[in-house]
């Protein structure tokens, strides 16, 4: 673990950034940069689009580490290179920010008043190469929809499970 990234999780004021859009979401991100749907035609066309829109924001004068704490990964983006290194690597040796990796694969429908996620049969796999990249730490997330007591006792299993 990286010392310096976590004592800068645990003591440094900020924000983490959500730059993990996945497959389902990534067109509704382009829109709303002003990328409409028409300007890919198949999804790794989608993906190159989506990391030029992510190394434009995270290469932006802006984007540093003086407010931003971390920042959240896609596994794609993970596996791609800004100004020719690994994502990962840039976060943190340029700008100063710890990254993070988003690891679950999307959520279940709902149940007693809550999602859970979707099974993530590669997990150990997933975080094996996470760690070979230098990524700080994963997110994952379900929701609570109602104060149901078994949606948020089968929330609180499946997190402790993994």
């Amino acid at each position: 673990m990286n010392v310096e990234q976590l004592q800068k999780m645990k003591t440094a004021p900020g924000f983490v950034a959500a730059l993990d859009q996945s497959g389902g979401s990534t067109p509704k991100a382009l829109s709303s940069y002003g990328i409409k749907e028409g300007a890919w035609s198949n999804e790794t066309q989608m993906f190159d689009i989506v990391h030029q829109m992510r190394t434009r924001i995270i290469t932006s004068p802006a984007f540093t580490g003086d407010r931003i704490l971390g920042a959240i990964l896609f596994e794609n983006t993970m596996d791609r290179e800004i100004e020719g290194q690994p994502t990962a690597d840039y976060l943190w040796t340029v700008k100063r920010i710890v990254p993070f990796l988003k690891v679950d694969l999307g959520l279940a429908a709902e149940k007693n008043g809550a999602h859970l996620m979707k099974p993530i049969p590669q997990l150990g796999a997933l975080l094996t190469r996470a760690r070979g990249k230098h990524i700080f730490g994963t997110k994952m997330r379900s929701v609570i929809n109602q104060a149901d007591p078994a949606g948020i006792r089968e929330i609180v299993n499946q997190q402790f499970e993994l």
